[in-house]
């Protein structure tokens, strides 16, 4: 009788010493995949968004001038969006003396027909750069100030990466170089994007503080 007491508490003993090492074991087996498997899907996860949230933020117009974009209104991103580029630009405050010019030379009909053109708009602080002088006898002259704004017209959409070391063919039959990345560009080495990448129904729209000259 001893001796059987004996082997069943000696088996009994041996049993609760092995059981928390196989249960251990059973845990570790299985929280491993599933631990690695969630880290996984994490890393992914982020990984994934952070490559897509460049793309994104180039989708929409950027630059210190947008800020002076209405906020609402035929004038804000989304009106001009919806409105051809001449008509676009007509509801901007800040290219009204573009608009004008665009008036005198008649080319308010070809801007707004025109299909996926490239705009690159000058602001009214850019003319203001010329001498009042010189900019009221371009003015006045309908086939210089015709040259002078059909080159800043490009026979196509340009996405700011094609901008970042692009030569294109304008409107007025010669070409114009851009330059830079990320949200910095230059048109000609000389003109500054300063809110870019601006939809209208017909046309993108680069506003620049310089105007262009035809070389």
């Amino acid at each position: 009788m001893h001796t059987l007491r004996f082997r069943r508490t000696a088996v009994t003993v041996a049993a609760a010493a092995v059981l928390p090492f196989a249960l251990t074991a059973c845990s570790g087996d299985s929280d491993s995949p599933a631990a690695g498997s969630a880290a996984s899907a994490s890393t992914d996860g982020s990984a994934s968004g952070a490559a897509s949230e460049p793309a994104m933020a180039m989708d929409k117009p950027f630059g210190s001038a947008c800020a002076g974009v209405p906020k609402e209104g035929a004038g804000s991103f989304d009106g001009m969006a919806k409105d051809p580029v001449a008509t676009a630009a007509s509801n901007n405050p800040a290219l009204s003396t573009l608009v004008a010019a665009v008036k005198k030379a008649g080319l308010v009909d070809t801007l707004n027909n025109a299909k996926d053109i490239t705009v690159f708009a000058p602001t009214n602080d850019a003319f203001a750069k010329i001498p009042k002088a010189d900019l009221d006898k371009v003015l006045a002259d309908k086939a210089t100030l015709t040259k002078i704004l059909t080159y800043h017209v490009v026979g196509q959409k340009l996405t700011p990466q094609q901008l970042e070391n692009g030569s294109y063919d304008t409107l007025e039959k010669t070409k114009l170089t851009t330059s830079g990345s990320g949200e910095s560009y230059k048109v000609n080495d000389t003109s500054n994007v300063v809110c870019g990448n601006v939809p209208t129904a017909n046309a993108t729209v680069y506003i620049v503080d310089t105007v262009l000259m035809p070389k």
